[in-house]
């Protein structure tokens, strides 16, 4: 039998590199091993640039910091779990979207993705328009002063006080949702001998292609008025022959974290096409077209980001040929991203808890590291079966690799951060675990359940960490009882 021969060194070779080197021979399997566990340790200990904060760096030392703030000073300082908002990286995408789309107050940023009192500012400081949707919403918004003729105002449902303090305040466009809607804005409108500018929102009827809980243009859901039916037209008709409200354009939105850019497209020519029967039989010329947001960003290494710079080129281009082939003045497109512009910006950082080994076979075992929040502060895996890339952020992890799940501190089997995961095995209680693509639909969507508070958020930019949100405890929740 032919025996297996080890060839030496060779001395042109660096001794970590010479076969033999160490504690003794291996054999091509254990080296193959070894190069592998080294590139999923090498992988794992990187940070996917099209996923973290535009600033985040890892750190010779391992630590990672972003806007070049050490993540374990942020922990030490605020405690676990915070989020950490990437102040620039917020107005770079800003900034970007501006350039898309034409000029900033062509984007409305939909505060619903995240909103507080600074970024407000921030949008206003970036020229961008703010989208609300809800009372609360606004009056935040105008609480940070922020110009009310550059905010339009959404939702399925508003109250009277709702589009009172609309009409009051002198908001840039209320989106009307229904025919119900349009008449009681038009009686307050009246009541306070206002004009109203207002949009129709269209249900245009377009698959998304994105999960069923976030798609938003089909027919049988709550948000928008038919076009198929001719419900749409009937309510601009309505709209302009109101004294109190002047009809301005028309609104359409396919869905969230959409990567298929054929939707946008497609609604934009079934909308447009509303556009002329209006011009054609009303008199009517409307200047906008708004097409909401929906830019899917990426959550995971895998995945790539929506181009929207390419999209909105296509976008506009369609719109204007679409324009010209119905003979109408093309309307200025605006649009309405959230998630594109604050989910990136932010991670969480969570501290390691409870490790354990639990067996999914006879044979085989998978690792479950607990950290000290979930979905209370992310719903969004639990809701939507989102996936999130997370990372250890206080140092290198050098252990080898093996299946892991992260979880929450939750009573839910379904609190789970990251499902199915290949990381190594050295992660242990009070190392910090850093979740990327948080800074949308987490805090803004998130709870007290098992009574937990609410986490601190912090921006950070140019080495400084300016507190946003403090943390909530428990006084805060005892507060609230009657």
């Amino acid at each position: 039998m032919e025996q297996w021969m080890t060839p030496g060194p060779r001395e042109d070779q660096p001794a970590s590199q010479r076969v033999g080197a160490g504690a003794g021979h291996r054999r091509p399997a254990a080296d193959a091993a070894t190069a592998a566990t080294a590139a999923t340790t090498e992988a794992f200990n990187g940070l996917p640039a099209h996923v973290w904060p535009r600033t985040a760096r890892r750190e010779e030392d391992g630590v990672v910091t972003v806007a070049g703030v050490p993540l374990t000073e942020i922990a030490e300082e605020c405690g676990t779990p915070v989020m950490v908002v990437d102040e620039d990286d917020f107005r770079s995408r800003c900034r970007d979207m501006a350039e898309a789309f034409g000029a900033p107050e062509h984007v409305h940023y939909a505060s619903k993705a995240f909103l507080t009192r600074r970024v407000a500012s921030w949008v206003d400081e970036e020229g961008l328009a703010l989208d609300v949707a809800s009372e609360n919403e606004l009056r935040i918004a105008l609480a940070a002063d922020f110009p009310p003729a550059r905010i339009t105002v959404h939702g399925n449902n508003k109250s009277a006080s709702f589009l009172r303090l609309c009409v009051e305040s002198g908001v840039g466009h209320v989106v009307i949702d229904s025919r119900q809607e349009l008449a009681e804005l038009a009686a307050i409108a009246a009541q306070l001998g206002a004009v109203q500018d207002v949009f129709v929102r269209v249900k245009p009827g377009v698959d998304a292609h994105t999960h069923e809980f976030i798609a938003t243009s089909h027919e049988d859901q709550k948000f928008g008025i038919s076009l198929a039916s001719g419900d749409a037209y009937e309510a601009a008709r309505d709209a302009i022959a109101s004294p109190h409200l002047e009809l301005t354009g028309l609104h359409a939105h396919v869905g969230s974290q959409v990567f298929d850019a054929e939707g946008f497209k497609l609604a934009a020519e079934r909308v447009l096409e509303l556009y002329a029967k209006i011009f054609r039989e009303l008199g009517v010329a409307l200047g906008y077209l708004d097409l909401g947001g929906g830019y899917g960003i990426a959550y995971t290494e895998s995945e790539a980001p929506l181009d929207v710079r390419a999209v909105a080129a296509d976008l506009l281009r369609e719109v204007q040929e679409v324009a010209d082939d119905l003979g109408i003045a093309a309307p200025t497109v605006v649009v309405e991203p959230g998630r594109a512009i604050a989910g990136p910006s932010t991670v969480t950082v969570y501290a390691a808890g409870v490790v354990k080994d639990v067996h999914v076979s006879d044979t085989a075992t998978r690792r479950y590291i607990s950290v000290d929040g979930g979905m209370s502060d992310n719903i969004r895996p639990a809701l939507y079966a989102s996936l999130y890339d997370a990372r250890l952020v206080n140092r290198f992890a050098e252990g080898e690799p093996t299946p892991t799940r992260l979880v929450g501190s939750h009573c839910e089997s379904g609190d789970i951060v990251v499902e199915d995961a290949v990381w190594p095995d050295d992660i242990a209680r009070g190392d910090l675990i850093a979740v990327a693509a948080t800074g949308a639909y987490c805090y803004s969507m998130s709870s007290n359940y098992n009574a937990f508070g609410r986490p601190a958020v912090v921006s950070v930019r140019a080495g400084r960490v300016t507190p946003m949100l403090r943390r909530e405890t428990v006084e805060d929740l005892l507060a609230r009882e009657a």
